[in-house]
């Protein structure tokens, strides 16, 4: 083997074990390492536990998940039993599942940017560090968990799909694409993604590149592989009629001046589901490059890096423009574009960020031996950074997994009330229903984007005076509801009280007899309610204890 080639592979060797380093928090803390809360703890990881316990993985079409929004949440609202994370979070303990998939889906966002960047961007020798850094930093940014590869499986995708454009026939691009379904999400990014590479097909015929068969089928068998899989998204969405919290999610209703600052703080800052971190080293390096191409009139020779800068600014201005006022006339007559978060191409930004960031280094390096020495630091900074931005660091003032969930707690609550938990229904005020949901506990309110409107009606009337406080829990619960929360006007939008807060609700008004007809027994709330009793409440305990981040007051309704 060529020295060179062995060079290589040792350090592909050495960026595994960064990435072995990174993940070994979750492995070595387990239930003690902090994790992202928001669309993570809050909901998915609950939800897979739920579902592992309901007895309904592989449950029929018209199935219900009894512990959640009283029985009335649909099996089809909580993901498909083909898709890999389910089943991880089946057969193991939560941090062990969690663990493994953030391993899994690191490795191959790593191998996936590397081969890509090897075969059709960076072939050359001379490119090694650039095209290793580079799926490194990539592999470890701090992407939302439970999109699995929905993002971050892309490029090996997209190397998959370049291959087969070329003429390539491999059995490995076909088992890329064939895998691929089975850990990552449709609607969550291969959607769109499909839609590019739909999208380059077509542009090849016009051009004159002939119908090249082959890529367009193989686009057409991922697309139909998403849809097998995803059969439980796609029978919903196409022969449920019954409406949906979706049908009343009105996303059209920012103003044009909003939109535009907004496309400015995606395109500098990125988006929370699919962080970047490319504002401090990245936006630089395109700027230095693009400076370069333009006083060195290389415009041509580097039309792809000036085609991704164009297409990664367009993209953020396709999100924030999305929002725009002015598509209310086209969402009042098309439904689906409200139901459908068509916002989401922008998900295709982390790909492009990356590969963009690969060029830009790949120009300021060959500028001069200055050049080269700034481009080594600007990917050295940009890997510590990513890698600096680990969860454990991130979220480190957030409750460990341990605390957020807080089992001894909740098991004690339990043994008090008594009662088998499938007799009652429990709500909680200060805190995500998702700790009751996790602990056994059968849930009136609920985090799901997709369960009945007529729900939404009825649960409405437990909080329709707090509701009618605010316009911002109203504006929120109303126009949204994904929160199917006890809201108050006095909390407001916060739902995360520990037992260090001093909040208490004053003038908190339920209507706690839609509660109790609604199956309604206790309340869980993060802080003391002072007028309890003119609620129809009674304080029965209090529960602390040292491993939760929680005070629990336990009201039952009278």
């Amino acid at each position: 083997m060529p020295m060179a080639a062995q060079s290589e592979q040792r350090w592909i060797l050495f960026a595994l074990g960064v990435i072995a380093l990174y993940v070994s928090p979750l492995f070595i803390l387990g239930e003690n390492a902090h994790i992202r809360v928001h669309d993570n703890l809050d909901s998915n990881i609950a939800w897979y536990k739920v579902l592992a316990e309901s007895g309904q993985i592989t449950g029929p079409l018209d199935a219900n998940i009894p512990q959640i929004a009283n029985g009335q949440l649909s099996r089809n609202a909580l993901g498909s039993e083909l898709t890999g994370i389910v089943w991880l979070h089946a057969l193991f303990p939560t941090m062990t599942a969690y663990a493994l998939s953030q391993t899994i889906i690191r490795v191959v966002a790593f191998l996936g940017m590397y081969l890509l960047l090897k075969t059709h961007f960076l072939p050359e020798r001379r490119w090694m560090a650039v095209r290793i850094g580079v799926a490194l930093a990539f592999a470890l940014t701090l992407f939302w968990p439970s999109g699995m590869l929905s993002t971050l499986g892309m490029p090996l995708a997209l190397w998959a799909f370049l291959n087969i454009r070329k003429g390539e026939r491999s059995w490995k691009n076909v088992a890329v694409l064939t895998l691929l379904p089975f850990y990552s999400s449709f609607v969550l990014g291969f959607f769109f993604f499909l839609s590019a590479m739909g999208a380059l097909w077509l542009l090849d015929v016009l051009r004159g590149k002939g119908w090249n068969i082959r890529f367009f089928l193989s686009i057409a068998y991922m697309t139909l592989l998403y849809l097998l899989v995803e059969y439980r998204l796609v029978y919903s969405f196409l022969w449920e009629d019954e409406p949906t919290s979706r049908d009343e999610y009105f996303h059209a209703r920012l103003t044009f001046w909003h939109c535009v600052r907004l496309t400015w703080k995606n395109f500098l800052l990125g988006h929370h589901h699919v962080m970047t971190e490319h504002t401090l080293f990245i936006l630089p390096a395109w700027f230095i490059a693009l400076f370069l191409i333009f006083a060195n009139q290389r415009w041509k020779e580097e039309r792809v890096f000036l085609f991704l800068f164009g297409l990664n600014f367009a993209l953020s201005a396709w999100y924030a423009f999305w929002f725009y006022k002015g598509w209310l006339p086209l969402t009042e007559r098309f439904h689906f574009l409200d139901t459908f978060n068509f916002a989401r191409f922008h998900f295709l930004r982390p790909l492009i960020i990356y590969v963009q960031f690969a060029l830009a280094l790949k120009i300021i390096w060959q500028s001069s031996e200055k050049g080269k020495t700034w481009a080594k630091r600007l990917l050295a900074a940009q890997i510590i950074l990513v890698f600096l931005l680990n969860e454990e660091l991130v979220f480190r003032y957030e409750p460990t997994v341990k605390q957020f969930y807080a089992e001894k707690q909740f098991q004690e609550i339990k043994q008090y009330i008594g009662l088998p938990v499938s007799e009652y229904r429990v709500v909680s005020i200060g805190l995500h229903p998702a700790i009751a949901q996790y602990n056994g506990f059968y849930t009136l309110d609920t985090y799901n984007n997709f369960y009945p409107l007529s729900y939404k009606y009825e649960f409405r009337q437990i909080i329709e005076r707090e509701l009618a406080k605010s316009k911002t829990i109203r504006t929120y619960f109303d126009e949204w509801g994904g929160r199917c929360y006890v809201f108050t006007a006095e909390l407001g939008k916060r739902y995360m009280f520990t037992k260090h807060a001093k909040q208490r609700l004053k003038n908190l008004q339920l209507n706690t007899e839609q509660l109790k007809n609604m199956g309604g027994r206790y309340i869980f709330s993060a802080v003391p309610i002072d007028n309890a009793a003119e609620n129809g409440l009674a304080l029965e305990r209090v529960f602390t204890s040292d491993e939760s981040a929680w005070t629990i007051y336990l009201y039952k309704v009278q």
